[in-house]
């Protein structure tokens, strides 16, 4: 078998790295930097016992990140820390996992910040355990394996061979490349969209008039998040071009910040090079003011005049790069819904266009929406329903059009 680990879409998954005490402690650092080889995320968290094999410094250069080994952080605590912090990872994995914490681990304890983590999370739990071989073999600790088991918690060894103690035998913690290779393995894409790049335009653009003032579509990027996020889910490796909005980027989906449709427009062409599809969720401003002021306007005068010019149809220009690429628009309408949609559909080339209606307490400032999918030859009512469901129907019809269109296109 192969030991090259499975390659991670960037940014991987998320992996909380708990590491007790032990003097398997410290592969745990190789076990850090493997995960991020592979493109994972990693925070670690230490118990007291790891701190006495291991500096937290040693973690902290390899990940980037601040090692959190206490509840009584007073800074990290004012906000509930460790509630935020077990609700961040996809995955906890504690290497090494001592006989003790895995005993406290199966009976419940919450006496330290790593274990409250594990009680405190319904993410998937791995466990490697790393001790003597007696204090495996004990029908303690094996009863409290099989508890653990029982719950759900992946269990990754241990290996059998020469220890710390001079002793040979079971107990071994397992190499960190195998255990690296497992978990990573659970998160390797699958899905219709397995192996292809999709980019997701989504939120406002903003074009300055002065350096407070602009203009901008009335957009809260919540629906193009949301497919971003279900694309990602049928096993697409995405970008997130956004313009300016209040939202968290959806786990494993990669991010680009803009403001102006000009920025949207270059980010745009730039991360569909190597793309097989692009949707395009963002409400792009169609104007901007031929020159923005230096400075703030002051109301001098009863009435001012702003000269406008068009931005880059960025679906356009993509289509006019990459003739291959499916592209996916969105149109937001007030009137003539379909016809409108069509045209936007045939005059820009598009595999498919997602049309709703909006105002009057429609799609805007809301978590629903309803949407009118169009293609050449068919058409789909997806929802009324929440956001998130209307993605997820969105991104599953985009992978069965885009199975359907693809052969001919190869």
């Amino acid at each position: 078998m192969s030991s090259a680990l499975p390659p991670a879409a960037a940014p991987g998954p998320r992996i909380l790295l708990g590491v007790t005490g032990g003097i398997a402690a410290y592969k745990g650092a190789e076990l850090a930097r493997q995960f991020i080889k592979a493109g994972a995320q990693v925070q670690v968290v230490m118990t007291a016992g790891a701190l006495r094999f291991v500096t937290a410094q040693t973690f902290q250069a390899l990940t980037g990140r601040t090692v959190r080994h206490s509840l009584w952080d007073e800074q990290a605590e004012a906000a509930m820390g460790h509630i935020e912090l077990a609700r961040w990872p996809d995955a906890i994995v504690i290497a090494p996992a001592s006989a003790n914490f895995l005993a406290g681990l199966a009976h419940g304890f919450a006496d330290d910040l790593l274990s409250t983590l594990c009680l405190a999370t319904d993410k998937p739990i791995y466990a490697a355990p790393a001790m003597n071989r007696l204090m495996w073999a004990n029908p303690a600790t094996q009863a409290n394996m099989s508890t653990l088991r029982g719950r759900g918690v992946r269990v990754i060894g241990p290996g059998s061979g020469a220890q710390a103690c001079g002793e040979v035998g079971e107990g071994r913690m397992s190499e960190p490349e195998g255990i690296a290779r497992e978990v990573l393995g659970d998160f390797a894409p699958s899905g219709p969209l397995a192996g292809l790049r999709a980019v997701v335009t989504a939120g406002p653009t903003r074009e300055p008039i002065d350096p407070v003032r602009f203009i901008t579509n009335r957009s809260s990027g919540k629906q193009g998040y949301a497919v971003a996020e279900a694309l990602a889910h049928l096993g697409a490796t995405v970008t997130l071009v956004s313009g300016p909005v209040h939202l968290d980027t959806p786990a494993g989906v990669r991010r680009v910040d803009v403001e102006t449709a000009q920025q949207m427009a270059a980010a745009t062409l730039a991360e569909i090079e190597g793309a097989q599809i692009l949707v395009g969720a963002a409400a792009v401003a169609d104007y901007r003011p031929v020159s923005a002021a230096g400075q703030k306007i002051k109301k001098n005068a009863d009435t001012l005049d702003l000269a406008l010019t068009r931005n880059t149809d960025i679906l356009s220009a993509a289509r006019a790069e990459q003739p291959q690429l499916f592209i996916a628009g969105f149109a937001a309408e007030t009137e003539k819904l379909a016809e409108h949609a069509r045209g936007k559909l045939q005059r820009k080339k598009l595999d498919l266009i997602a049309a709703n209606w909006v105002g009057e307490g429609r799609a805007f400032d809301r978590d629903d929406n309803a949407l009118q999918v169009f293609w050449t030859d068919g058409e789909r009512s997806l929802g009324p329903a929440g956001k998130s469901e209307v993605a997820r129907q969105l991104a599953a019809l985009i992978a069965e059009r885009y199975a359907a269109t693809h052969a001919g296109r190869k």
